[in-house]
């Protein structure tokens, strides 16, 4: 490996080690000060034992320092006094935590999960490594140096496509954004392999930490003889893909439980192949972490059609219920419930109901599953319905409204479980509302979660065989017009026009080279979420697209073809990154063969939908919401609108939450009641944990997503955000000025 110079001597990067008082009290290990895993612990609470910041004080928060070059979107970590985060140019970088001063950097990691790293150490700290996935590859280096560990793996790296039990050349990418979970020796990986047909099973996955050595497998598609096996086809598990965790694990590091959420199984609205309840996929799975046994599961959506993925992290924390302490896991739903669970039996804290829910279809093959699981406590914390007197009344033209009004009154519309058809649905939540991604956390002593939520509906339908999107009129003809409607309309509009705070796409391919832009579609970048489900087919046809909208020509054509595995790069790490020929898989909108069915299995017809149909502008507020639950009693303490919606305030109405689906905000909870939650209106909101009120802000200078983090060294609290790219143009309303990049406040020193 190649390295860039260091800034600073080598025995500069000997950090003196954080004094540790205690335990953290939900891993039973985590120092508590510190801030060294993905969502800040092995629970994933975002929670904090510090109190230093208090509410009397919070209002005397004032910059501390400042690393410009730190990127949106990624959680950093920090540990032994250092931070480690990700920098221009796709690099891990290694700051220390007091100043920002950077101390190593690891060039050229494009193509890292973008939500962040994991960190490990041996038992007395000599041995220090952070790990992470990078285009399908596991790779770890040392904490210390920013060296790749060549022991790990073979020459450095873990091949994820491996040992799936499909053909690796056959299979998209199997890497998912978030990065998975350190226990004691062990890295816990999920995966995310796509939402098309025949795209990889999402088998959860633990791998030796030192060695790199596969440790246990659990399959979320069950094998004949395998629990669950009975609930699909008899071949499944050879072609079905998905059911798999491609957001947050949570452990009860006490215990040696992991917690996986899963997401559907593929495809995501057409189950003609997949007929039965379908499990492990829409479960949360408990795990011994030791060995991948199951312990427990439920299931909270059976034969799922509507793209109900598990996403958000489970969380663990102990209530009072029926005169006894319990330990409890509440898993946030795309649905909008809450489902609340004895954490070691798995029995639901509330009845959870099996009730009857829609079945009439008029599409060939399918066979829904008759009954769904609603949680009768606590109540549901996003919107479920969606009809006329719910269309906005604000941020449409009278055109757009009264057309949205013929649709919606149209559409079928019966209920959550509504069947998706050959005729436009309306969905509530839509596919992309309910719980995501960084949405949830928790005061693990008492009983408190917190939980981000997208209110959206989503108006769809089935395509017929043969034909073509209907929104794209002309242009389904175009090259990379179908994965442009299926993967990016949504934000940035059916003209790639983009709207509010998305940006226009037009022209984008003649100002930026194509390899940055083929980096932002994959990858993804500030408020853009990662595209992992992208096969390079789809990618080729997205730039050929923006290509076309910038005038035919583009700052160089599409990138070279990455190295192959075991290729090290000279100028960055050990890249390892496979070759883009031969690959498979696809996107949502990917059509395949008959042929592609094991010997025996009758084909059905492979449907797809006219698009993701999200429509953010189309509900009335409070479009995001922020909601605090008292398990205890089994409801809702307070709900409130995530921030502002820019395009609003100009007109005096706050508190409604921004519009804005591609920022994933999280909470980080301090033990003495303070929330500190980044926003899509680039703040940091302040609020109290007993009543939702609003304390403070923090304006930023540019979009922030992410989870923030939180940590204390040389006697200061720290609170950590990123902020970077460029701020939306919005006529409306002017977002606020402040700090960019990494940025760390901090109580004024005395």
């Amino acid at each position: 490996m190649s390295q860039r110079r260091q800034l600073l001597p080598f025995r500069a990067l000997v950090v003196a080690v954080v004094v540790v008082s205690s335990a953290w009290i939900v891993s039973g290990q985590q120092p508590r000060r510190e801030w060294r895993d993905y969502g800040g612990g092995p629970a994933s609470s975002r929670f904090v034992e510090l109190t230093q910041i208090t509410r009397s004080n919070v209002a005397d928060l004032e910059v501390a320092w400042t690393y410009p070059h730190g990127q949106t979107g990624f959680n950093p970590v920090m540990a032994r006094g250092v931070i480690y985060a990700r920098g221009r140019g796709n690099a891990l970088v290694a700051l220390d935590a007091a100043t920002g001063r950077e101390l190593w950097v690891h060039d050229q990691v494009g193509g890292i999960a973008p939500r962040g790293i994991n960190y490990w150490e041996n038992a007395d700290g000599s041995d220090r490594r952070l790990i992470f996935t990078i285009n399908d590859y596991l790779q770890e280096i040392d904490a210390k140096t920013g060296r790749l560990v060549r022991t790990f793996g073979v020459n450095g790296a873990v091949d994820l496509r491996e040992g799936l039990g499909r053909d690796p050349s056959t299979l998209g990418r199997v890497q998912s954004g978030t990065p998975g979970k350190v226990w004691q020796n062990l890295i816990l990986l999920g995966s995310a392999p796509g939402e098309a047909y025949f795209s990889a099973p999402g088998d959860l996955r633990a791998f030796d930490v030192v060695t790199g050595k596969l440790v246990w497998q659990f399959h979320t598609v069950p094998h004949p003889g395998e629990f669950g096996y009975e609930t699909w086809p008899k071949d499944a598990w050879k072609y079905i893909g998905g059911a798999n965790t491609w957001g947050e694990v949570s452990i009860d590091a006490a215990r040696g439980i992991a917690y996986f959420p899963t997401g559907s199984a593929t495809f995501d609205y057409y189950g003609g192949d997949r007929v039965g309840q379908n499990l492990f996929a829409n479960c949360l799975i408990a795990l011994d972490a030791r060995t991948g046994r199951r312990l427990w599961h439920f299931q909270n959506v059976h034969h799922d059609l509507w793209d109900f993925d598990n996403v958000s992290a489970p969380q663990l924390t102990t209530i009072r219920h029926d005169g006894r302490t319990v330990d409890v896991v509440a898993m946030a739903g795309k649905t909008g419930y809450l489902y609340v669970f004895d954490r070691v039996s798995g029995q639901p804290i509330w009845p959870i109901e099996e009730r009857p829910v829609p079945t009439k279809t008029d599409v060939p093959g399918e066979v829904l599953w008759p009954t769904q699981p609603i949680p009768t406590n606590p109540p549901p914390f996003g919107r479920q319905t969606f009809g006329l007197d719910d269309i906005n009344p604000y941020l449409l033209t009278d055109e757009q409204r009264a057309s949205y009004r013929q649709r919606v009154a149209k559409a079928r519309n019966d209920g959550q479980f509504t069947p998706i058809g050959f005729d436009e649905v309306v969905h509530m939540p839509g596919n992309h509302g309910g719980s995501n991604y960084g949405s949830t956390s928790a005061d693990p002593r008492n009983g408190r979660v917190y939980v981000i939520t997208f209110n959206v509906p989503a108006l769809m339908r089935l395509l017929r065989t043969g034909e073509q999107p209907s929104a794209a009129g002309a242009g389904a003809s175009i090259p990379g017009f179908t994965q442009y409607q299926t993967h990016c309309q949504a934000c940035h509009g059916p003209m790639l026009q983009g709207s509010g705070s998305v940006p226009s796409l037009i022209g984008v391919a003649s100002r930026v080279p194509a390899a940055d832009l083929r980096a932002v579609i994959v990858n993804g970048r500030n408020q853009m979420p990662a595209n992992h489900q992208l096969s390079d087919e789809d990618v080729n046809a997205l730039m050929s697209l923006l290509a076309l909208a910038s005038g035919g020509a583009t700052a160089g054509g599409p990138a070279a073809d990455p190295p192959a595995a075991g290729v090290l790069v000279e100028s960055g790490p050990a890249a390892v990154r496979p070759s883009s020929g031969g690959r498979g898989g696809g996107g949502g909108g990917g059509l395949m063969g008959a042929g592609d069915y094991p010997d025996g299995v009758s084909a059905p017809a492979r449907l797809v939908m006219d698009g993701y149909g999200l429509h953010p502008d189309l509900i009335n507020p409070p479009y995001t919401t922020l909601t605090g639950y008292d398990l205890n009693t089994g409801t809702i303490k307070w709900q409130i609108g995530l921030g502002d919606e820019p395009r609003l305030v100009a007109r005096g109405i706050r508190g409604t939450g921004a519009a804005n689906l591609g920022v994933k905000g999280s909470v980080v909870v301090t033990a003495n009641g303070l929330l500190f939650v980044n926003a899509a209106d680039q703040k940091v909101h302040v609020y109290d944990a007993d009543s939702g009120k609003e304390l403070h802000q923090l304006p930023l200078g540019a979009p922030t997503s992410g989870s923030p983090s939180m940590y204390e060294h040389g006697g200061r609290q720290y609170l950590l955000v990123t902020a970077s790219g460029q701020t939306p143009a919005v006529k409306e309303a002017v977002y606020p000025t402040g700090p960019t990049g990494l940025v760390a406040y901090a109580l004024k020193k005395r």
